[in-house]
């Protein structure tokens, strides 16, 4: 792979959730580090899981991974960074204002927008604070998800921008002095994205429409902002060698079609295919075997698989059976959440037209910078709308109504400074944010079913209740009712239903059961869990699949016995592929 033969000192790896990019940032991670080099490896995805990838923890630190000479791993904790922040800023104000001015300083740290910038300060520091790598080779940097990489990477622009414009002293991040002292390792930062001689973009996807699709946006908005060093890694590619097996020969020919119809973009740029494995990369050796394109039947990890016997593990009832349950209602919020990656999106699409197909009033919405909802829901019955929660829209939608009724109160220099504080990018948190608690209000006279983002950012999402409550008063506005009512409907079971999704494989399962965790801490109580794309009902010959199907059977069982009240299974099927959408038994492929 030349990302090995001739990689830059930064390596980054982004691509649509569950392509793989953990697996493949760890593992080159793990390969320069068995060539010499000191690495090292940095997780900037507020739903990081390479601690689980490597079965070790991971501190907020470098820590040293044992079983690697040379490799160390860290994690950016978005709440940690976000705590330490404040008090940085906080800190030197504390013996010389009063205790209110203070207090209203910390109100002003306390919003999303802070956990961000907290995030993006130490991230920078990697990048433009070389005395804080000298000891490395390598970075290697596992990014978050698509949508959210990109507006990490837009951050050193956006704040620079800000930070020299505002006049006021004052944001949303409170005191300005600390952010413009950050201004010339924001500009190195910037400076090290854009250098080839520095930076390579890994863009990480699988053989499918909607991610190679993804893959390009990516690629041509990076390119936009200067880094144009790029290399793509599509993963999961897979040849059978069982000409028997009808599921087999559906996956590859649906394979083969996405990567002959790769847009131009990608197909230009340099790439290399890795073969679908036949177990999970959880461990130091899956993770050596990784990018050994030479297996490219997968068949190396063929004996590492889990095996149990089908007949040994009581499958779930179908999707069928959870929308039969869910039409029993009339109105109020249907929410699926999960991994990157795992359909939510399609299992949403599904939920709400199979409602709407039996006569229920239902609006379907996405809060996922990255999804495509317009294109998963292919069928529209009659009372089935369709929309989605567009950041720029609400933005400008939010600006206008806080200048027509706020700003109409204020002189000419009260309006610059109000207009200041809106161009600040926490602005689209709070647009985004109340557009949520719109979408929610709704369900009062009908179903809403609302395809949320990623987990880490969903958990964002659902904390921002009260520092959205705060940002308001700050900028001098009232609280709407819709989100004063908000946090109550979201603890409501009546009234909200929420969907964990996931697919059968160890991270996805542990990341639904740490959200159902952090849900219930905010008192909201999941309703049921989808595990999707599931080979557990199929019939297969084909031995890569086979052993993938045998292997989920331990988290199916996990699933059931351990996490979920209630559990439901929606089967691989290729109109997942073709379409982006699922069917709703179980059995329609088998």
């Amino acid at each position: 792979m030349r990302i090995l033969e001739r990689p830059g000192r930064n390596l980054f790896f982004t691509g649509k959730g569950g392509v793989g990019k953990t697996s493949t940032a760890c593992a080159v991670a793990v390969a320069l580090a068995d060539a010499g080099k000191e690495v090292l490896l940095v997780s900037t995805d507020p739903a990081s899981n390479i601690a689980e990838v490597f079965g070790a923890p991971i501190g907020e630190a470098p820590t040293p991974i044992g079983a690697v000479p040379h490799l160390r791993a860290m994690n950016v904790d978005p709440e940690a960074a976000a705590a330490a922040y404040r008090e940085r800023v906080v800190g030197p104000y504390r013996s010389l204002l009063p205790a209110d001015a203070v207090a209203s300083i910390e109100e002003q740290l306390a919003g999303a927008c802070t956990v961000e910038i907290a995030a993006f300060d130490e991230f920078a520091k990697l990048l433009g604070d070389p005395s804080e790598t000298t000891l490395y080779d390598h970075i290697v940097f596992d990014t978050a998800p698509t949508g959210h990489t990109l507006r990490l990477l837009a951050l050193p622009a956006a704040w620079s921008d800000f930070i020299a414009d505002n006049a006021g002293g004052t944001s949303c991040l409170g005191p300005l002095q600390g952010l413009r002292e950050k201004r010339d390792i924001y500009a190195a930062a910037v400076a090290a994205l854009s250098d080839r001689a520095q930076t390579t973009m890994v863009l990480v996807s699988r053989p499918e429409r909607s991610a190679l699709e993804e893959a390009a946006r990516t690629s041509a908005e990076l390119s936009a902002v200067g880094v144009s060093n790029q290399f793509l890694v599509v993963n999961a590619v897979f040849v059978t060698h069982d000409g028997s097996d009808g599921v087999a020969r559906t996956m590859q020919a649906l394979c083969d079609a996405a990567l002959v119809s790769m847009p131009e973009a990608l197909a230009a740029l340099e790439r290399v295919d890795l073969p679908l494995r036949a177990s999970q990369v959880i461990g130091v050796p899956a993770l050596r075997s990784f990018l050994n394109t030479g297996d490219f039947f997968g068949k190396a990890d063929l004996s590492e698989a889990t095996r149990l016997n089908v007949g040994s593990v009581r499958l779930p009832p179908s999707l069928g059976s959870l929308i039969d349950q869910l039409a029993a209602q009339t109105s109020g919020v249907i929410m699926t959440m999960g991994k990157g990656g795992v359909g939510k999106t399609t299992i949403a699409s599904t939920i709400a037209t199979e409602l709407a197909r039996r006569g229920r009033r239902v609006y379907l919405t996405t809060t996922d910078p990255a999804a495509h909802i317009m294109r998963a829901a292919t069928e529209r019955p009659d009372t089935l709308s369709v929309g989605e929660i567009n950041p720029a829209v609400e933005v400008a939608r939010y600006r206008a109504e806080v200048m027509a009724t706020t700003g109409a109160k204020l002189d000419a220099a009260g309006r610059a400074l109000l207009m200041e504080d809106l161009s600040s990018p926490c602005t689209e948190e709070v647009a985004v944010f109340q557009a949520f608690a719109r979408a929610v209000d709704a369900a009062v006279d009908g179903i809403v079913v609302i395809d949320t983002a990623p987990t880490g950012h969903t958990i964002l999402l659902l904390d921002a209740a009260q520092s959205y409550h705060r940002e308001m008063l700050r900028q001098a506005r009232g609280v709407s009712d819709a989100v004063r009512s908000l946090l109550p409907r979201l603890r409501d079971p009546i009234f909200t239903r929420v969907v964990l999704c996931t697919v059968a494989e160890a991270t996805p399962v542990h990341e639904a059961a740490a959200l159902q965790t952090d849900l219930r801490r905010a008192s909201i109580e999941p309703y049921a869990w989808v595990v999707n794309q599931s080979l557990a009902p199929l019939q297969l010959s084909d031995p890569v699949l086979r052993a993938r199907r045998e292997q989920e059977l331990r988290y199916i069982d996990e699933v059931t016995g351990i996490h979920a009240r209630r559990a439901f299974l929606a089967a691989w099927d290729p109109d997942i592929a073709r379409s982006e959408r699922i069917v709703v038994e179980a059995d329609a492929v088998a």
